[in-house]
């Protein structure tokens, strides 16, 4: 079973439909106990870092992420659930991220293109997870912010995406792996991302 945190923000249903469509069984739950016996846990997440971050500190989360991260428990960040990864946003001000993967998340600068950066784009792979396997590089997914995260350290990139500037569009450290774009939204080949992390979970 895999555990989509529920935090009160974000499309948590359509994820939930997403594996259910790829036949693997998740819930979306705020409970702690179902949390921990989950075999992967996703975290999706549309809206403010500084509201997540309180949101999952009012519900005594955070402790149980970290948990099970470290326990090797595959987790799976989508958009927001990659942001807040980081050590930092500087969104709406300056607010302090989970600080598991070092970096900051920063807003697009000022160009002629549209902010938020919404619609299908480009993945350009720079190393393949195993949940890619059988995705080609440079295919399209669907993007929705405004907002996106620079690592400090380089390798844990696993792929990025252009947009006035070259992005991180993923990122891949043990058993991380964590999109600014939206599987549950990118119709075919989303739903393959999300049976890859469906096997992931299946046999860790």
């Amino acid at each position: 079973m895999i555990a989509i945190v529920d935090y009160g923000m974000g499309n948590l249903k359509s994820v939930e439909k997403g594996f259910k469509k790829v036949s693997f069984e998740a819930v979306v739950t705020s409970d702690p106990s179902v949390i921990k016996k989950a075999s992967g846990i996703v975290l999706p997440g549309v809206g403010a870092f500084r509201d997540c971050i309180n949101h999952l500190k009012e519900l005594k989360l955070i402790d149980l992420i970290y948990q099970s991260i470290e326990e090797g428990k595959p987790y799976m960040g989508i958009c927001l659930g990659l942001q807040l990864l980081f050590t930092e946003s500087e969104e709406f001000g300056r607010y302090q991220g989970l600080d598991i993967i070092k970096g900051r998340v920063r807003r697009f600068p000022e160009s002629d293109l549209k902010i938020p950066h919404m619609g299908w784009n480009q993945v350009h792979l720079l190393k393949r997870p195993p949940i890619f396997d059988s995705i080609p590089d440079n295919s399209y997914f669907y993007f929705v912010h405004s907002y996106y995260v620079e690592p400090e350290d380089s390798s844990v990139v696993a792929a990025t995406t252009e947009y006035g500037i070259e992005f991180t569009s993923m990122i891949w450290k043990d058993n991380i792996i964590a999109m600014q774009f939206h599987p549950e939204k990118s119709q075919a080949l989303g739903l393959k991302v999300l049976e890859g992390f469906g096997r992931l979970c299946k046999a860790a």
